[in-house]
């Protein structure tokens, strides 16, 4: 039988080049190409002028292989650092080099804000490809998991009760302390530092102030609440006055004190107690945000909030969106979580044709035939919006929201991998969110046949 060569051993006799290692169209050269596009000053800026010690590595090399771990769903640094010795793709982004995994996840730590700040300059690209139309933007929400543990974290209830016995058995520790020293000053003279705590004191003190500091911020939080409850209140009061009183008990005066449920985490303390709808379980989470165009599911605005309902994000991303585009989009369409009022008023005065239900629909609803004629002048709001959404237009435009929207959760969390946040508090998992949305665009635009060349 007659094979074909086979030479382990056999060394080229000419050098190689790296670009015939894989196909002209594959990803990682197109991710070269587009990084070659854009504006790295922020980066190039912060290393200075200083010559000492052994040179760092071209920002241009370790911007692409950062954007094309996250495109292929692999964000760890120290899977990076091993993909560029097995992964042909890692390889020849990083031309051959290997940065090992703190590098990575230093140039990661020290350039994250300048990182996510290319966003808008991708999204940039997305537009010059025809991608963004703005005609009808679907916004949505996911919950993603922080960097936290759930066995540290405590309840403002339990905290009370555990300040309690730790100020105890400080003082406890501390009046033995003084008195294990007398004993020695007595037997061996003065010659002891005072600032020697025991190993035992110095964990109980430093898990005392955790607490304190956790405790106060769970009370500013509810205080913060609060004023913001009675601010709505008194709105409320002033919108309806003049106007006939519906009987009933007066609202109270919200508490300022935190609930006894109330918790906070002492790895991650910015997280918050959220319920995670793919799996029904609650988890220490933020709240993130994506503003999705329906011609291509480019996302247009993204952003990252510990607040669990998404009823107070529509002000903040159209902001957003108006800046990333700078202009509104025609239509707006988002679930039920997004409805209030003063979000309709808002919707209508920016001239932005809206679809948010009032109410939560249920998948075995059965369906309202469709309203005719003019909709009567004494509808409010809500039921204006209703009517609204039983509409032939109406329902057409909202059932867009799930092929828009939601699937870019999935790609994002199903298919590249993204169960959990590397970073901890909210400006970092922002910013890292954002990394996650700017790559979501890189192969949108990369699907799309559009080339950087032609740009």
């Amino acid at each position: 039988m007659r094979y074909r060569d086979y030479e382990p051993e056999q060394m080229y006799l000419l050098p190689v080049s790296m670009r015939d290692w894989l196909p002209q169209d594959h990803l990682c050269y197109f991710v070269r190409d587009v990084v070659g596009q854009l504006d790295l000053s922020e980066i190039y800026g912060s290393y200075g002028n200083s010559q000492g010690g052994q040179p760092p590595y071209h920002p241009v090399m370790m911007t692409g292989l950062l954007f094309y771990a996250y495109c292929v769903g692999v964000p760890s640094s120290r899977k990076i650092e091993k993909k560029t010795y097995e992964d042909v793709a890692f390889r020849v982004l990083s031309a051959d080099s290997h940065p090992d995994h703190d590098t990575i996840s230093e140039f990661r730590h020290r350039h994250l804000q300048a990182l996510a700040g290319l966003f808008v300059q991708v999204l940039r690209l997305c537009r010059q490809a025809g991608l963004v139309k703005l005609g009808h933007i679907c916004l949505d929400g996911t919950k993603v998991r922080a960097n936290a543990s759930r066995h540290k974290a405590m309840s403002y209830v339990r905290m009370e009760v555990k300040e309690r016995e730790l100020e105890d058995k400080v003082a406890e520790l501390l009046g033995r302390a003084e008195s294990v020293d007398a004993e020695e000053n007595r037997l061996y003279g003065k010659g002891v530092r005072g600032d020697d705590l025991p190993e035992e004191l110095r964990y109980h003190e430093s898990r005392l102030k955790k607490i304190k500091e956790a405790k106060a911020a769970l009370e500013a939080e509810a205080r913060e609440k609060a004023l913001e409850k009675q601010r709505d209140q008194k709105a409320k009061e002033r919108q309806h006055r003049g106007k006939k009183r519906h009987r009933g008990r007066k609202a109270k005066p919200p508490k300022r004190e935190p609930k006894p449920s109330a918790q906070r985490n002492f790895t991650d303390p910015e997280s918050r107690m959220m319920l995670d709808s793919s799996s029904q379980a609650y988890v220490y989470g933020y709240n993130c945000q994506a503003a999705v165009d329906e011609e291509s599911q480019v996302i247009v605005a993204s952003d990252t909030t510990q607040q669990a309902v998404d009823k107070k994000q529509v002000e903040p991303m159209l902001r957003k969106i108006k800046d990333n585009v700078k202009r509104n989009p025609e239509k707006l369409s988002a679930d039920a979580g997004y409805y209030s009022e003063s979000n309709i008023k808002l919707l209508r005065k920016r001239r932005i044709d809206c679809y948010i239900p009032p109410d939560r629909q249920l998948h075995n609803q059965k369906e309202i035939p469709s309203p005719r004629g003019r909709p009567p002048r004494d509808l409010s709001v809500a039921d204006r919006m209703r009517r609204k959404l039983r509409t032939v237009k109406g329902k057409q435009t909202y059932a867009k929201r799930k092929e828009v929207a939601e699937p870019v959760f999935g790609q994002i969390k199903g298919a590249r991998g993204l169960r959990q946040f590397l970073f901890r508090g909210l400006e970092k998992v922002s910013a890292e969110w954002d990394l996650w949305c700017l790559t979501h665009n890189i192969l949108k635009l990369f699907r799309s046949g559009w080339t950087p060349e032609l740009a």
